[in-house]
């Protein structure tokens, strides 16, 4: 049919009008395209697949593979396969987000702080027989302790042998002893000593006493300072005494010094006679110069030097207890120093000072007995009883609390501790 001349809109409804050959499922328009080809030059051309085709493939493709799947998913599975498949592991399970926690709400700051109030107080307690030998073997019960006059609970005994020794040994090399026949035998006493009580985690510092204070020695081992203490020299002329003001700071130094669980103690080998230190020293001076002068000292000016050194060892007293020191002392002046009254007065002050701290004072019957005499003295440290209790918490710090020690089921022996102390600021 020859189309030329009519609409295109006229072409298309007369093709859809069209009747099919039989048995063709195809588009006419297919048919009229190759006999076209045919007529024009007798070349075939690629048939091109209708836009309306193309677009009902579309839509079957999607359920051709479901339909493909469902057949694989239903077919029967061998023996093998499904022995295959048990044998395989378990798929991993299925990822899930952590959810995100929910942030914590930030603590309150509290200002105030909780501050410790207890007040665990270490007296150490010398107990010996009549002939000054330690006794051994007491235990808690046999002690009772008061603080201001109320029994209080010992907590337990500690070890000496496992507490250290921080010692400060004092050694007067002043005229009223270098001028005695022995000093050579006091060096030797003293570094006997210092060898004989200290063990290897203990330190000792050497002080001379002269006009001032000196350390001639800092916290050092045994072998250490007792050399030490055999190089110094004895004095050469006249040196007057600040014996009070040497114990001061040796008391000071060991509590600026010494670690504050080891025991202190002051050892001092000295007749105690004091002319220089700052409490003293111009009622001393006025004294000297009278005595100079020939003339007698004027009776106010010795009241009052007598008591400028009750004064002055008061208050040596008050610094060693307060620096938790155990005083001890040994006069080489001998049994002579009774027919001196100045003598006499010197040991009394160092006899106070020993009592207050729970030391005691020693004076050989001569330079062969000195060595006794620190034997003695290195047993007591190292048979101590140290007693522990809470004291009162309470207590305001710096107020002296006095103490009192006593071993009931024995009167038979001779009981030694310090008389009280000064608490601590709690941090």
């Amino acid at each position: 049919m020859d189309w030329r001349g009519v609409a295109p809109d006229v072409q298309l409804h007369a093709l859809n009008g069209a009747p099919k050959s039989r048995g063709s499922c195809r588009h006419e328009s297919g048919r009229i395209e190759r006999h076209a080809g045919q007529q024009n030059g007798g070349m075939i051309q690629t048939p091109r697949v209708p836009k309306m085709r193309i677009g009902v493939e579309k839509l079957l493709w999607p359920a051709f593979l479901i339909g493909v799947l469902a057949i694989f998913l239903s077919a029967p599975t061998v023996p093998g396969q499904q022995r295959g498949l048990k044998d395989m592991p378990p798929p991993p399970p299925l990822w899930r987000p952590k959810p995100t926690p929910t942030p914590k709400p930030e603590p309150e700051v509290i200002e105030d702080v909780i501050k410790t109030t207890s007040n665990l107080v270490m007296v150490p307690v010398s107990v010996t027989d009549q002939t000054g030998n330690a006794v051994q073997g007491l235990n808690v019960a046999d002690f009772r302790l008061l603080e201001e006059g109320k029994q209080q609970e010992i907590s337990g005994i500690g070890d000496p042998q496992q507490v250290p020794l921080a010692i400060a040994l004092l050694f007067d090399v002043s005229s009223s002893t270098s001028q005695k026949g022995f000093f050579a035998s006091q060096q030797k006493a003293a570094a006997t000593f210092l060898r004989l009580v200290m063990k290897p985690q203990d330190k000792a510092a050497i002080f001379t006493i002269t006009a001032k204070p000196e350390v001639v020695q800092s916290l050092s081992s045994a072998e250490a300072s007792a050399a030490k203490m055999l190089t110094i020299p004895a004095a050469t002329s006249s040196v007057p005494t600040a014996f009070y003001d040497t114990v001061s700071a040796a008391a000071k130094y060991l509590a600026d010094n010494a670690p504050s669980n080891f025991r202190r103690v002051i050892v001092v080998l000295s007749d105690g006679d004091d002319n220089f230190s700052e409490q003293i020293r111009d009622l001393s001076v006025a004294d000297a110069n009278s005595k100079l002068s020939g003339q007698e000292t004027a009776a106010g000016v010795r009241a009052g030097l007598q008591r400028a050194h009750q004064r002055a060892v008061t208050n040596v007293e008050k610094q060693v207890q307060q620096a938790d020191v155990i005083f001890y002392a040994v006069n080489p002046g001998g049994p002579s120093i009774k027919l001196n009254l100045i003598a006499m007065r010197a040991e009394r002050g160092m006899e106070s000072i020993a009592e207050a701290t729970g030391g005691t004072a020693f004076v050989p019957d001569s330079d062969l007995d000195l060595e006794r005499v620190f034997r003695q003295v290195a047993a007591e440290l190292r048979g101590q009883y140290l007693l522990q209790y809470y004291g009162d918490s309470n207590a305001p710090a710096g107020q002296f609390r006095r103490i009192t020690v006593a071993v009931p089921s024995r009167t038979d022996v001779r009981v030694r501790a310090r008389q009280g102390y000064y608490p601590k600021k709690q941090n």
